[in-house]
């Protein structure tokens, strides 16, 4: 196999990762690869498909959605999932975060939400006669914004930097924090009645935007039945690996290959969201750079080194549907962005990976042993 043409720089990732939010924030954030050795990507696709198994058993009928969003966190993004109610949303974050082995807090989003209530506050010591920062929920290794557009903008942009630069800013002091650290926000349709559109600059930070949708045949009856047999309604899964695990899994993902023209499709699939007719406002170059990184988590996933067009493809709906702006007539019309990235995926040549032949040949080894 020949050697990839461009590999995207590996990021620094953390040697201690707190299961618990610390009483005490740290003031800076270690940027060392953590101790031992990151493991083979045979080893971890087998601990993806691990997670998806098991967050398979709760929940039903989305294994789709749950794929790309374990690849979004693989590849160090953050998820929002937008949906209608009652589809699993909150449930979804909750079992990830269980089989991560990550560090699981959950705000529920309200019209009456303040900034410091996600990212904490002083609150006066007696004892000392001082003032005590108490960090946030949002000091966790995985942070659910629950119905995340019920609460204002202005305490949206709370999670704003924290998503853009893992930092906090409270108090007059800009506290970081430490990795793994992933925000996943559920949504309900803007139609709904007490909805806030979310800011755009907020939308471009989400790697990935997922929907269920509803169960398809025999789903809701298996959902039932899965209910009843449990015989409560609390559900749990055994955790797969450990918050220092999960940084090993994301320097695996920074190993992985990108050739020059899947590079380029990226781009260019990006770039034509900018020029349908349809659209007021495209992707941003962000767009672009995640279907990248996406897509060397999706290769992970596959026990693969090298990123294919079909990773792109794959998550293009998921990375750039949510970046765009329809015009007003567009929007009028009904058109879905969604169909704008379908449009383009259709539009777009796909690079010939003929000439990887040798990777497709290692692929199937690795499979089949």
């Amino acid at each position: 196999m020949t050697a990839p043409d461009r590999i995207h720089p590996a990021g620094g990732v953390p040697t201690e990762v707190p299961t618990e939010v610390p009483t005490e924030v740290p003031t800076e954030v270690p940027t060392e690869v953590p101790t031992g050795a990151p493991p083979d990507i045979g080893e971890a696709a087998r601990i993806g498909r691990e997670v998806l198994h098991r967050t398979g058993t709760v929940i039903v009928g989305a294994e789709g959605a749950l794929r790309l969003a374990l690849a979004a966190v693989l590849a160090g993004g953050h998820v929002l999932f937008e949906d209608l109610p009652g589809l699993g949303k909150t449930l979804a974050a909750k079992t990830l975060a269980q089989s991560l082995g990550l560090d699981f807090r959950r705000l529920q989003f309200t019209p009456d939400l303040l900034p410091s209530d996600v990212t904490g506050s002083s609150i006066f010591n007696p004892a000392t006669r001082e003032f005590d920062f108490k960090p946030g929920p949002i000091f966790a290794g995985l942070f659910l914004a629950d119905e995340i557009n019920r609460t204002s903008p202005k305490t949206q942009s709370a999670l704003l930097e924290a998503m853009a630069e893992a930092q906090v800013s409270a108090e007059g002091t800009t506290l970081p924090l430490t990795r793994p650290f992933h925000v996943f926000a559920t949504s309900n349709p803007i139609e709904f009645e007490g909805t806030y559109p979310l800011p755009e600059a907020q939308l471009d930070r989400f790697m990935v935007r997922l929907r269920f949708g509803y169960p398809g045949p025999g789903g809701e009856q298996d959902i039932i039945a899965r209910r009843l047999s449990r015989r409560q309604d609390e559900t749990t899964v055994a955790r797969v690996t450990t918050a220092e695990g999960l940084l090993r899994l994301q320097a695996v993902v920074e190993s992985v290959g990108v050739d020059d023209d899947v590079i380029d499709y990226a781009v260019r699939l990006t770039a034509a969201t900018r020029s349908h007719p349809a659209v007021e406002v495209g992707a941003s170059p962000r767009g672009s750079q995640a279907l990248v990184l996406l897509g060397r988590a999706l290769a992970v996933l596959d026990a693969r080194s090298f990123v294919l067009p079909e990773d792109v493809k794959e998550g293009a709906v998921a990375v750039l549907a949510h970046r765009i702006t329809l015009t007003p007539s567009s929007w009028a019309q009904g058109v879905a962005t969604e169909k704008v990235v379908r449009d383009v995926l259709g539009e777009v040549p796909t690079p010939p990976t003929v000439h990887r032949s040798e990777h497709r040949t290692e692929h199937r080894t690795e499979h089949h042993g």
